[in-house]
């Protein structure tokens, strides 16, 4: 079967598609899936460049989805022929945070979804979402299930509440999906007036161009009326300072990236005198991925995918996120 990996040094010049051995059948507990669909995420781009270090010969891509081909004594959940799509941490399957590393993670811990077969244990897949096909299906498993779980298992967004979303890729604009859903007023930022328009096509209530607007904390806390409720934080330490600002007094920031940098200082000051939460989160649970499912055949909300590539193509998928023009989410199709 075909399988693509990266080869050290790591580096996109260094992903290579080679023919692994065919998985075999599932033992008990475990399905065989063929994965149809992925797509690409800032942790993956890491790995591939060696930012974050994984093994020699490591398969990429923490997102994938497929069809179940046969499943193993005792699985019950799934049945030969179901859309199915992983989990971004398949030994986290309910309650609060147990794991802080990426040591189980596919396509950094372990191998991930570049590859056209896998046999994994059952517990690591949930059911896709009526309606999706693979590629919209896989783009739930890192980025959508984040956004999910800052604004509603963790935020506990409802009607009327005002959320700051900063740029338009995957987690952003799938939080502008969810957050208009659930009946929220959004704010969202970008260089480009160009996606900004199309944020607003979205349902984006208010867009702030940040080259444009270097106090756009403040600019978000004036339209909100004194503050917003929820902040989705993607920057880490080059953004923050304007996420406190424009956080309201009690409200609630989300911190899940770290595009500006791993490290920097942080406005203590103006956190406290906020009283705001600022909590830090990676995705989220099986558990909390069967919810967000279950919401996404309620709305109907589908995924905005840029462009898709073909997994022969994966390095240029990647170069195409580098380039920093992408809206949502960049699909990988077999």
């Amino acid at each position: 079967m075909r399988a693509m990996t990266v080869r050290a040094p790591a580096g996109l010049e260094n992903l290579k598609l080679e023919d692994r051995a065919d998985p075999g059948q599932p033992g008990p507990g475990e399905i065989r899936v063929a994965v149809q669909g992925s797509s690409l995420n800032f942790h993956d781009l890491g790995v591939v460049l060696g930012r974050m270090p994984s093994d020699d010969g490591r398969i990429p891509l923490a997102d994938g989805a497929g069809v179940v081909e046969a499943v193993g004594e005792g699985v019950h959940e799934f049945a030969v022929g179901d859309h199915v799509v992983s989990c971004f941490f398949p030994d986290w399957q309910d309650g609060t945070p147990t794991i802080g590393d990426f040591s189980r993670t596919p396509g950094d811990g372990i191998d991930g979804f570049a590859q056209d077969v896998v046999v994994l244990p059952a517990t690591a897949f949930t059911q896709s979402p009526r309606g999706y096909d693979a590629v919209e299906a896989a783009t739930i498993t890192t980025a959508g299930l984040t956004a999910w779980r800052a604004l509603v298992v963790d935020g506990k967004l409802k009607a009327g509440d005002t959320v700051l979303l900063l740029g338009t890729g995957g987690v952003s604009i799938w939080a502008l999906q969810i957050a208009k859903a659930m009946g929220a007023r959004v704010a969202i930022t970008s260089s480009s007036d160009e996606k900004l328009e199309r944020a607003k096509a979205l349902g984006a209530d208010f867009t702030l161009n940040y080259r444009e607007q270097a106090d756009w904390g403040a600019q978000v806390a004036e339209w909100s009326g004194g503050g917003v409720d929820h902040v989705v934080e993607v920057g880490g330490p080059g953004t923050l300072a304007q996420s406190i600002a424009a956080v309201r007094v009690g409200g609630h920031i989300s911190l899940i990236g770290v595009l500006t940098g791993g490290a920097g200082e942080v406005p203590t000051a103006a956190l406290m005198s906020k009283q705001a939460r600022l909590q830090g989160l990676i995705v989220g649970s099986r558990r909390e991925q069967q919810d967000f499912v279950r919401a996404l055949e309620a709305t109907g909300i589908k995924p905005v995918i840029d462009r898709r590539f073909g997994i022969e193509q994966l390095g240029d998928a990647f170069a195409y996120e580098m380039s920093a023009g992408h809206f949502g989410k960049i699909g990988v199709a077999w």
